[in-house]
């Protein structure tokens, strides 16, 4: 009874671990739930109140009972069947998939996290990178949405800060759910995000099953009463200017939707604009397809490296925040009444029919938000040297090349956003942010775009390119003189 027992040390640290982790998993884990349950439920208590558009009882829903909801889904169990039948297989096998796509889609909103970690952090860090702000913004369309309506809001797709500069501006209205690629699915990023309701797809994913997953979450949320963020284009843009959008999911989203139903629909337009994309050299790589993209060691590299100069900077005390970072909202789009207008019911068509009126629906909302691309300093100035690449500017001419551009896209109905309503102030801030990049150079007291940076000066300036008026006379008139002197 009292032998002494020798075991090998690897059975001891194993015998350990698992010691530990059933510590884990039956005390402490339980535990830490209940506490972030209990935050959870105090903050809902206090932002409830103030939201305009309150979190919904779908968005509270624990995440299982989420997940088995959407596995045994009518519709989707059709699909499994279907899918059993035409491939042989067992028909638990193809329910085990489906149950391993809805945990993988479903997210785990946590009003704690989403309000108190994320939102916090989110304006830290949009505050700290640039000077945030709201350009416009239709108040009154806004105030008239009705409190148990689905709201979408729909958005370009500029940056990867888009995620946070949306929801950290839009966080006195409503919590966001919005779809996130697979780039994100990687502890511990994955966890966080999905507490902030966001859900993953996979992107041009052929697994006709997965779409039919995809299809009736997104259905659900939308029925639900989830409000939502949505970029139809699908990716970020490559070369600043708006890309062809998608619509698969504003299809799923109206694949529900009852025009005589309890639940309105609405659409709301959201422009943004950066004075710097972070991403922006990045992206104009993707442009050539002969460039040698880098590898997951060289990204982390060059991510490694901006930091260091940047914090360089700082303790130099010559960093400045890149820029302005703009948003514009616009008029609601109620979806009852776009279809009422047009003697629409989505229900009834065809396939075909019900895809066009669903792309017809996509083109004019990307139209609207096309409309709301505030227009910022550094594009502004970068548009000048673009139209003219090879002229030198005095400071004069180059303010006075501005404000034409100005007055065009004004006249345009485009809404250009002047910092402190000082024109002068706006066209200084773009030119400095510009030589700070040595993106343009200053000799003799003359401006001239660096050759070698024409792409990027372009990207910028592509990004109210579709703002500006095709007849614009005066402006080109002048820029082709300047370029011939």
């Amino acid at each position: 009874m009292f032998a002494v027992v020798t075991l090998p040390l690897w059975l001891v640290i194993l015998g350990a671990l698992l010691a530990l982790w059933a510590v884990l998993a039956s005390v402490m884990l339980p535990g830490v739930r209940w506490v972030l349950r209990s935050r959870a439920s105090k903050v809902l208590e206090e932002v409830g109140s103030r939201l305009q558009i309150e979190i919904r009882p779908f968005q509270q829903t624990r995440r299982q009972a989420l997940i088995d909801l959407l596995t045994y889904d009518a519709k989707v169990q059709d699909s499994a069947a279907a899918l059993a039948r035409a491939e042989s297989l067992p028909r638990d096998l193809v329910t085990a998939r489906v149950r391993g796509y809805a945990s993988e889609i479903v997210p785990a909103f946590n009003a704690y996290f989403y309000f108190r970690v994320g939102y916090l952090a989110g304006r830290a860090l949009a505050r700290s990178l640039y000077r945030v702000r709201i350009g416009y913004s239709d108040a009154e369309g806004l105030s008239r949405i009705p409190k148990d309506a689905t709201v979408v809001f729909v958005m370009n797709h500029r940056s990867n800060m888009d995620y946070i500069l949306a929801a950290y501006l839009a966080a006195d209205q409503a919590a966001l759910s919005y779809a996130v690629g697979e780039w994100a699915r990687i502890w511990p990023l994955q966890q966080l995000i999905r507490s902030m309701g966001a859900y993953f797809v996979r992107r041009n994913s052929g697994d006709d099953l997965y779409r039919r997953v995809l299809e009736r979450y997104v259905a659900m949320a939308t029925e639900n009463g989830v409000t939502q963020a949505l970029y139809p284009e699908g990716g970020l843009s490559r070369d600043g200017r708006m890309r062809e959008p998608r619509f698969g999911v504003l299809d799923y989203m109206l694949r529900g939707f009852k025009p005589e139903g309890e639940r309105d629909l609405v659409f709301i337009p959201l422009g943004l604009n950066y004075d710097r994309v972070l991403e922006d050299r990045t992206l104009l790589i993707g442009l050539d397809a002969g460039a040698k993209r880098p590898g997951l060691a060289r990204s982390i590299g060059n991510t490694l490296g901006f930091a260091a100069r940047q914090a360089a900077l700082m303790a130099r005390s010559r960093w400045h925040r890149f820029g302005y970072a703009c948003v514009n909202f616009g008029t609601p789009i109620s979806m009852r009444e776009y279809v009422r207008e047009r003697g629409l019911d989505l229900r009834t068509l065809s396939r075909e029919a019900r895809f066009e009126s669903v792309a017809e629906l996509g083109r004019h909302l990307m139209r609207a938000v096309g409309g709301l691309i505030p227009v910022l300093p550094v594009p502004l100035v970068a548009t000048v040297f673009v139209r003219a690449p090879e002229a030198r500017f005095s400071d004069l001419e180059l303010k006075t090349e501005v404000a034409l551009l100005i007055r065009s896209l004004e006249a345009a109905g485009a809404h250009v956003y002047v910092p402190r309503r000082d024109r002068d102030y706006a066209i200084v801030a773009g030119i400095r942010h510009l030589r700070l990049r040595r993106l343009i150079d200053e000799a003799d007291g003359l401006y001239r775009a660096r050759p070698e940076e024409l792409p990027l000066l372009r990207y910028y300036a592509n990004s109210i390119a579709h703002l500006l008026p095709q007849s614009d006379v005066e402006l080109e008139g002048l820029s082709a003189r300047r370029k011939s002197a």
